[in-house]
């Protein structure tokens, strides 16, 4: 019986480890999103007469850092999305679309529509409909089958 009681503790204590990593994970994710994009958006002139410009303009600081970021992002948002369902990562991750609008609202000072504020307010509701009292992986099928269904 004490074997059972054990290995219970271990499932807890795993699946605990595995919540902390994931909201770690996703605070990277979200965070190196909205930054990196924020840092492009403020390091780009606003034309660029050609596609070599496009090349140049990569070693302006601002713009490098952005990329940088969305680099970290891409990583992060990779090792998510190995141990994490991609129904769980999606939605939960869509904060960032709400922190970019804000970024673009405070920190570019951009305009924003009352029909952008009701669509953010429907992004926010469905991250808390996806992230309250969902796990963040449910059983992989096994090797070789699609996990359709």
């Amino acid at each position: 019986m004490t074997a059972t009681v054990e290995e219970a503790g271990r499932g807890h204590k795993e699946r605990a480890r595995l919540r902390w990593k994931t909201w770690i994970c996703v605070v990277v994710v979200v965070l190196s999103n909205v930054f990196g994009n924020f840092l492009l958006k403020w390091g780009m002139p606003r034309e660029l007469p050609g596609a070599l410009d496009y090349v140049a303009v990569l070693f302006r600081p601002v713009v490098a850092l952005g990329v940088l970021l969305l680099i970290l992002w891409l990583g992060s948002r990779m090792a998510l999305l190995s141990w994490a369902d991609l129904s769980y990562v999606l939605p939960v991750t869509a904060i960032g679309y709400v922190l970019v609008a804000i970024a673009g609202r405070v920190l570019l000072h951009e305009q924003i529509t009352a029909q952008r504020w009701a669509g953010i307010a429907l992004i926010m509701l469905g991250v808390a409909l996806v992230s309250v009292g969902t796990a963040p992986q449910t059983a992989r099928p096994k090797t070789g089958q699609a996990g359709v269904g």
